[in-house]
């Protein structure tokens, strides 16, 4: 694991790297939370960049990801596909490879039946798959993502959030400028 210099409070500047929010309360501290949709394509370039830092940080900070619905039908077929994901334990496999099937080969989910498909192509059955689509933990999932991205004031996406507190300002940043950031945002008192 690599470790990180001591970073100078004077590093960083409140309005110009981050914007200190109201907030969601996070269960666990230090996190940092992102918010994405598949369906964007400025998340599936950052992605990779994302994966960099959170394996910089492995071990400091608990790293958690919010999909963000919009509104958007299709956007919220992706934030069903994030829950599904989650639900049937298989995030780390398909995570990548929702970015891949949206962004390379087939386009955005349309329907509910092209997840459902999408799903059974990773080895779930359809059963399984249709069933919690249909639950109630679905519906609470996708309601709670939405109340997540509505209370940290989500204008964009991806967008960061550390401790459910402060939010990363979009700049251009390597991994280990990003990963810096995050160990000094996950610092300060709340």
């Amino acid at each position: 694991m690599m470790m990180f210099n001591r970073v100078e409070a004077q590093t960083f500047v409140e309005g110009d790297d981050y914007v200190q929010i109201r907030g969601i309360p996070e269960v666990k501290s230090p996190v940092v939370r992102e918010f994405f949709s598949y369906n964007c394509g400025h998340c599936y370039r950052q992605d990779h960049l994302f994966e960099q830092t959170i394996e910089l940080l492995e071990g400091k900070v608990e790293f958690s990801r919010t999909p963000v619905g919009a509104g958007r039908p299709s956007w919220i077929l992706s934030q069903e596909a994030y829950y599904l994901a989650q639900k049937f334990k298989i995030t780390p496999q398909v995570h990548g490879n929702i970015f891949k099937r949206i962004h390379e080969k087939q386009g955005a989910f349309t329907r509910p039946e092209q997840l459902r498909d999408y799903f059974v192509q990773q080895g779930v059955s359809a059963e399984k798959v249709e069933s919690a689509m249909n639950s109630a933990d679905a519906s609470l999932a996708i309601s709670n993502y939405d109340t997540q991205a509505q209370l940290a004031g989500i204008r964009g996406v991806p967008s960061l959030l550390v401790n459910g507190r402060y939010l990363i300002k979009s700049k251009e940043r390597s991994a280990q400028e990003l990963a810096e950031l995050v160990t000094y945002l996950s610092t300060l008192e709340e």
